[in-house]
């Protein structure tokens, strides 16, 4: 008896120096991520026509002694595409990891759900249909409630058929199509100046940055992460099963369609102010779960995180990809954001979740 209580006693020990590590390495690789996209970040601010050296930027930002161009250029010019690239990067890999993790599914993401093509179809009618019901802020807003409009269609229909991710997924497949239908219908309709813009905004672009974008996503950010987090433990549940969920106590019906609409509002906003940006959702959520795993208290932070240096670092690739030019980022994420997931896909091996471990 004495032995077996000795042994016990050891093997405890043992699991909680082997969890206790397993956090260690879990936030040491959090604080890289962060690490990275802060630099990331500083770096778009360097790259440009104008290129600044860090003592320039650092100057211009925090310093009264950098001369006037340079604070023009970093703070007026650059610092809100630069925040804007670190938020929307940030919040379209939430929006990612959160709809993989109840839908089952590692493609699901706000582009493969219909949203962003929603709010492609909500800019093109603005755009065609010449509307200016909100000034300067009608395409946004156009593109922002198409983009709902289709989250709540899905949501609405899983909750009267019980909140199942099959449902949600074919939905969303059969909403692509509907509204990239609608979008095709509506370029082939507009003149040739609007079918410019329609393909300029659906390519994606941070040159529309404003501060009251920065603050708006900066707000929808600091409002989502508390109630991520707060259903951070049954988000993990969901990940051993929806059967298993169910024993745990967890309501899965109702958590999918609530968490599929907080995460559709905020890919919503997302795209409504800087167009189709593609890959972000779906490779920042591979990436975090790579490195720590499916638990959503390291899970969600690194997702955030790998997002906002995934797109830091495109915007800074799309400042010096084509000399004088300014590329539209979702090019430029498209591009390296292939590669990079291919990469992952054949890598690795795959799991039941039909994800990446």
């Amino acid at each position: 008896m004495t032995l077996n209580i000795t042994a016990n006693n050891a093997g405890s020990r043992h699991a909680i120096t082997a969890w206790r590590l397993r956090r260690r390495r879990r936030l040491f690789i959090i604080a890289g991520l962060a690490t990275v996209a802060l630099v990331s970040f500083f770096v778009s601010l360097m790259l440009g026509p104008l290129n600044l050296t860090p003592t320039e930027v650092f100057h211009a930002l925090f310093s009264g002694k950098a001369p006037a161009e340079h604070q023009t250029v970093v703070i007026d010019l650059r610092l809100p595409s630069a925040l804007l690239a670190f938020l929307v990067g940030a919040t379209l890999s939430i929006a990612g990891l959160e709809m993989q993790t109840i839908l089952d599914n590692p493609l699901a993401e706000p582009f493969t759900l219909g949203v962003s093509a929603a709010a492609a179809f909500g800019a093109a009618l603005a755009i065609v249909g010449n509307l200016a019901f909100a000034g300067s802020w009608t395409i946004t807003i156009s593109a922002g409630v198409m983009a709902l409009l289709a989250s709540c269609i899905i949501a609405g229909v899983s909750a009267t058929r019980g909140g199942s991710a099959e449902t949600m997924v074919l939905l969303g497949i059969a909403l692509v199509f509907g509204f990239q239908a609608l979008l095709a219908l509506m370029q082939y309709r507009a003149s040739t100046e609007s079918l410019s813009q329609i393909v300029f905004w659906t390519l994606g672009s941070l040159t529309r940055a404003t501060w009251t974008a920065v603050v708006i996503m900066t707000i929808l950010l600091i409002l989502a992460l508390p109630v991520f987090h707060f259903l951070g433990w049954s988000l993990t549940a969901l990940r051993l099963g929806e059967s298993q969920a169910q024993a745990f106590g967890v309501k899965v019906g109702k958590l999918r369609v609530g968490v599929l609409m907080l995460s559709s509002i905020l890919a919503a906003a997302a795209v409504s102010f800087v167009g189709i940006i593609g890959f972000i959702g779906l490779v920042g959520p591979h990436v975090a779960r790579i490195l720590v795993g499916d638990d959503q208290r390291f899970v969600l932070p690194a997702s955030a995180l790998s997002g906002a240096a995934l797109l830091s670092s495109a915007h800074a690739l799309s400042q010096i990809l084509v000399p004088g030019v300014s590329l539209p980022v979702g090019i430029v994420t498209a591009l390296v954001g292939v590669p990079v997931f291919l990469t992952i896909i054949l890598g690795k091996k795959r799991t039941s979740f039909g994800g990446i471990r």
